[in-house]
């Protein structure tokens, strides 16, 4: 599909308003222009939101949530059944427009849609198990138990390189739960925001609960920095790098707010000499050059025992060696650009880093010429003791170190300030176990024999450290979106205090 017939299908126009309160905002703000990493061409604008627009989309989550909070949560759960039907319809538009606008493969634009219908599912069957504790009281005649109540307006601040995905983890999870939604997308790709956002206007049309799903797009150091210090949004969900996560955390919490921070990932992958080295290659060629390496769980650091180092480096040399660069849409293209030239310079510094602090370039390093953001996947083996480690670069750089023992290369995955992904591949019971244990990784996700990105709907997303300590999706992650309450009711004619205490 070309820009054209995305831009068609989905119903987004040369210039689009950047603000939803229940219906379009007509934005007053400047222009933000488009841009294509491929080609370096604008393929569109988005009015920026103001001040007042602001204020129009929290009045609208504000008032909406006061209704929306006392429909049941199985007919909440309802409008997300829809809204994942319409997203099987629209998978394909949709995943080229994210292809288009932040340059990942055409399946893995398609795949970040399918995470959303497969979270519009899981979150569909949470809407009738929102369940509370039974819990035993000390005193006769006592029940206690505890319930979960909607929290309020969700500020969702996603990052540019999962568009939509990470959204709608957030978003279907807090509207079963019975929360309205406030979202502020990244700046670099608007496009996607504004055509998720119209799809659940078609949902939402007629209900009476249009503010539900509300957008406002703009810069972070005005529109970011109002909704994070807002009292009116008890939860602030945020997704970016380390430095973003610390300013967000900050904020909320000096206003005792909630906030939930899925942040930077320097992430590693161990592969062992009993390991299955074919495995542990597709699997790290996939978790280092997938979107560019420019995923919160991309690999940064591959940790080798040094017996087999040498056949990996040669096995994913020549792996690099046959990745085709180019068109995100092209279907045979498996690795696209960055998303701008800042990622690229940034790209570049690293890697002239990487060789002053004693790395060996194995493979790439540089930046080919044409339009757009395109760089090499690079392998560079670096000594363990290298301060570039603890950094982590947006760009697909993998970093090769040789280690001698399971527990060398577990201190070496855990020596990093950073702790969201982390994997072993191995054969040996005794070195999974090793890793697993609590003296193992230090990580939020810990794999054996699978890569470190591609987690599943299923299971909470997050880390640890200054990854940020917040959890997404699977699992019970939809407790963040709701208060607990523990209530406790006296059916007795005494009133018999806890601890046995006697007053009076």
């Amino acid at each position: 599909m070309n820009r054209d017939a995305i831009f068609s299908a989905l119903g987004l126009e040369d210039t689009n308003p950047g603000a939803f309160a229940g219906s379009w905002v007509d934005t007053g703000g400047s222009e933000l222009p488009v841009e294509n990493p491929s080609t370096g061409e604008q393929i569109g604008t988005v009015t920026r939101a103001t001040s007042d627009d602001y204020e129009r989309v929290v009045s609208s989550s504000v008032d909406t949530f006061e209704e929306w909070r006392m429909l049941p949560a199985p007919e909440r759960g309802h409008y997300i059944r829809k809204l994942g039907n319409l997203l099987r319809e629209y998978k394909e538009p949709l995943g080229a427009l994210v292809a288009l606008e932040m340059g990942k493969i055409k399946a893995e634009g398609e795949g970040e849609v399918q995470e959303m219908i497969d979270i519009c599912d899981f979150a569909v069957g949470l809407s009738r198990q929102l369940y509370g504790l039974t819990i035993a009281s000390e005193r006769p005649g006592h029940r206690m138990y505890e319930q979960w109540h909607p929290l309020g307006p969700v500020g969702v601040i996603s990052a540019f390189n999962f568009p939509v995905a990470v959204w709608a983890w957030n978003a279907t999870l807090a509207a079963v739960c019975g929360d309205t939604i406030i979202w502020k997308p990244s700046s670099k790709v608007p496009l996607a925001s504004i055509a998720t956002t119209a799809l659940t206007a078609r949902i939402m049309e007629g209900s009476g609960f249009e503010g539900v799903f509300n957008l406002v797009i703009g810069s972070g150091s005005e529109i970011g920095d109002t909704l994070i210090n807002d009292r009116r949004v008890p939860l602030i969900s945020a997704t970016g790098s380390c430095n973003m996560g610390e300013k967000v955390g900050t904020a909320v919490a000096q206003r005792l707010g909630r906030s939930l921070l899925e942040l930077g990932g320097n992430n590693a992958l161990i592969v062992m000499e009993d390991s299955d080295p074919d495995l542990a290659t597709r699997a790290a060629l996939f978790a280092a050059v997938g979107t560019a390496g420019q995923r919160c769980t991309s690999l940064r650091r591959l940790i080798v025992q040094r017996g087999i180092s040498d056949l990996i480096a040669k096995r994913l040399v020549d792996a690099y060696g046959q990745v085709k660069i180019g068109d995100p849409l092209d279907d045979d293209v498996l690795m696209g650009p960055l998303v701008d030239d800042r990622a690229v310079d940034d790209f570049s510094a690293a890697v002239a880093i990487a060789k002053e602090q004693g790395g060996e370039l194995l493979y790439g390093g540089g930046v080919l010429d044409g339009p757009g953001h395109f760089v090499e996947p690079t392998l560079i083996k670096m000594p363990a003791d290298a301060p570039l480690l603890q950094i982590e670069t947006f760009a697909p750089i993998l970093y090769l170190i040789d280690v001698d023992t399971v527990q060398e290369a577990i201190a070496m995955n855990n020596g990093v300030t950073q702790g969201l992904s982390s994997a072993i591949f191995t054969d040996s019971v005794r070195s999974a176990e090793t890793f697993l244990s609590a003296a193992g990784s230090d990580c939020g996700i810990a794999n054996v024999n699978i890569g470190t990105s591609g987690a599943e709907i299923g299971g909470a997303f997050g880390g640890e450290k200054d990854t940020g300590g917040g959890r997404e999706s699977g699992s019970d992650a939809w407790k963040a979106y709701m208060r607990r309450q523990t209530v406790t009711i006296n059916w007795s004619g005494d009133l018999p205090l806890a601890q046995g205490i006697e007053f009076g």
